[in-house]
C-alpha cells in the first residue's frame, strides 16, 4: 500500500471543489486529467475507479473515494494537521457534518431544480422543501460567522463556499441579493488556495 494520493480531475467539473480542498490540505498529490469531451470518463480504466463515470475521484492508500462532499470530508480527516475538521469529540463536529452534508443533500438538488426550471415539487415530497427554504437555511449557518464554525475556516466552507460561488457564476437567482451570502462568497474567493485552483486573484 502506498501513501500516494491520485486525483482524477477536469477543471470543468465538480472536481474543481476537490482541487481547492487538496490545496488547503497541503499534502502532495498526483493529478490525472480526464478529458470529458473525448469520453475518457466512460472508458473501462476510469469506470473501474468510478462506475458512475463522474468526477472528482481520488485514490489514497489503496482506497477509492468518490462524491465531492465525501472526498472533502475524507481529506479533512486524513490530514488533520491542516485543521480543517473538528476532532471527533469536539462539539463542533456535529455542526461541521450538518452543513457539509447539507450542501449535497439540500442545496445542490434545490439549485439544479431551479436552474433547470423543473416543475416545483410539493414541499413535503422533497427533502429540501424549496429553493427559498434552502437559501434561508444557508443564511443561518453564518450565525455568527464569518465562517460556518464561527472564526474557524473548515472543510465545510470549502464545499458550501465553492458550491455557492459556482452557483452565482452560473447565474443562480437570489443568492447575490442576500448580503450575508454575497459577503461569504467574497471571503471564500480571497482564500489563496481557492485562487490557485481557479486562476482568480
Amino acid at each position: 500500500m502506498t501513501d500516494e494520493l491520485t486525483f482524477y480531475h477536469n477543471p470543468r467539473s465538480r472536481a474543481q471543489m476537490a482541487h481547492w480542498m487538496l490545496e488547503e490540505v497541503g499534502a502532495p498529490y498526483r493529478i490525472v486529467m480526464i478529458d470529458l469531451e473525448k469520453g475518457e470518463n466512460r472508458q473501462p480504466d476510469f469506470l473501474a475507479i468510478n462506475p458512475m463515470g463522474k468526477l472528482p475521484a481520488i485514490v489514497h492508500r489503496g482506497v477509492t473515494v468518490t462524491e465531492t462532499a465525501a472526498i472533502i470530508g475524507y481529506l479533512a480527516d486524513a490530514f488533520p494537521e491542516a485543521g480543517l475538521a473538528p476532532a471527533a469529540d469536539d462539539p463542533q463536529r456535529g455542526t461541521w457534518w450538518r452543513w457539509l452534508v447539507f450542501g449535497a443533500s439540500a442545496f445542490e438538488p434545490a439549485l439544479l431544480d431551479t436552474m433547470m426550471k423543473r416543475p416545483e415539487a410539493p414541499r413535503g415530497s422533497v427533502g429540501y422543501g424549496s429553493y427559498e427554504d434552502v437559501l434561508g437555511a444557508l443564511e443561518t449557518m453564518l450565525d455568527p460567522g464569518p465562517w460556518i464554525l464561527g472564526d474557524r475556516f473548515s472543510a465545510a466552507d470549502v464545499y458550501l463556499g465553492s458550491e455557492l460561488a459556482w452557483a452565482v457564476s452560473f447565474g443562480a437567482p437570489a443568492i447575490s441579493e442576500r448580503p450575508r451570502l454575497a459577503g461569504y462568497i467574497e471571503r471564500v474567493k480571497e482564500r489563496p488556495a481557492y485562487q490557485r485552483t481557479t486562476g482568480s486573484n
